[in-house]
């Protein structure tokens, strides 16, 4: 019988994160076919993409409304696709709203496995019961993950952080500047204000205001801005227009290149708040969004910090600046406090070379991929 798994992802980070896994499935078994909901790097990694995640991802509850149309038909075109294909199993990665209520319709029907398991941890502690009925293995990639869920008794395997394999800088450092045209002996600022357009809209004038007072007290300093291919270089120009009077550098693709030049970092929340504490960059996490959304989903959140290195720490390392709290002059005079201080930014950096220690060792998607083909029985010991 032909071995085949459906593996489904709904977000840009998702797809990264599935196509390292997927990668090790065919390499362990290369007859394994994988039919995907995904992107470029799960088709790169050998899948067959059978819908495109291509203007899939979220941000908020009404950007949700919007595109609820096209869930349902995802959710009838991934089930009809489970019905023809008949696969050993189905693999969600994260994209939790879509991904639980999938399980729910599947029902048992096929073995489900979770890999970057949804944050129940973080909020909507109930989803831990639909994980508990309609999941058959939960793997995660966070210490804590693993010890929240024995509590509501719930086996969740830890494999590591796949973050650990991939976190490499295309060029060396030197290299790096004269591409970008910096003076290495100037002070380098680093901003990433996010991967979505509405992140942008939000937070990258709060990043560029706070730049320009940083520049007043350091009139060496430098700024470059860490953007992804998928955006269009127009939205950040008509952003700088209206928001700089610094020549600020744009360098697209190649955010773990800005990092390693950078001196401190202006981040948004997210995954690339781990990135950056895993290169043991200073930093502050910057994030806003919508009013509406943010009183929606403030109440939901059961913990204190949203960075991920805080949240791993367990405690402040790097400073948040949240909504109303997101203001230039606050968050330039908190990192001119830091900069200019030899004792923070070497204590800075050794919590977060403890942050990196917590998040296991190297080659995750390897023993992801091990475990499951384990799980599903297909000859291959892990």
């Amino acid at each position: 019988m032909e071995k085949k798994i459906i593996l489904v992802c709904g977000e840009p980070s998702g797809d990264l994160q599935a196509g390292l896994l997927a990668t090790r499935l065919k390499e362990l078994d290369p007859e394994l076919r994988i039919l995907a909901v995904g992107g470029e790097h799960l088709r790169r990694a050998g899948a067959e993409i059978f819908h495109d995640i291509k203007n899939l991802s979220v941000l908020g509850f009404f950007d949700a409304v919007r595109k609820l149309g096209d869930f349902k038909a995802l959710m009838r075109l991934v089930l009809d696709k489970i019905e023809e294909a008949r696969p050993q199993a189905v693999i969600f990665v994260d994209f939790s709203g879509f991904n639980l209520r999938l399980a729910k319709k599947i029902n048992k029907r096929v073995k489900t496995i979770y890999y970057i398991s949804p944050q129940a941890w973080a909020s909507r502690p109930g989803r831990v019961e639909t994980i508990r009925r309609y999941i058959d293995k939960l793997i995660v990639i966070f210490k804590f993950e693993r010890d929240f869920y024995a509590r509501f008794g719930v086996e969740a395997e830890f494999i590591g952080h796949p973050l650990l394999d991939i976190i490499k800088p295309s060029l060396p450092k030197e290299e790096a500047l004269r591409m970008f045209g910096l003076n290495e002996g100037y002070p380098i600022f680093a901003l990433l204000p996010g991967s979505r357009v509405s992140e942008i809209k939000a937070i990258l004038p709060v990043m560029l205001q706070s730049a320009l007072l940083i520049k007043e007290k350091i009139p060496r300093a430098q700024f470059i801005i860490s953007k992804p291919a998928s955006l269009d270089n127009a939205l950040y120009k008509k952003i700088l227009a209206s928001s700089s009077r610094e020549e600020i550098k744009l360098i697209e693709a190649r955010q773990y290149d800005c990092l390693n030049v950078a001196d401190f970092v202006l981040v948004a929340s997210g995954t690339a708040t781990l990135e950056t504490a895993i290169m043991q960059k200073p930093n502050v996490v910057i994030y806003k969004m919508g009013w509406l959304n943010y009183l929606l989903y403030r109440p939901l959140v059961r913990i204190p910090f949203i960075g991920m290195e805080n949240i791993v720490a367990g405690r402040i390392i790097a400073p948040e600046f949240i909504q109303s709290m997101a203001k230039p002059r606050l968050i330039a005079d908190t990192i001119l406090g830091i900069f200019q201080d030899k004792e923070k930014l070497l204590k800075m950096r050794e919590d977060f070379l403890e942050v990196k220690e917590q998040l296991g060792e190297p080659q995750a998607p390897l023993r992801a991929a091990q475990s499951i083909l384990t799980f599903l029985v297909l000859g291959v010991s892990s």
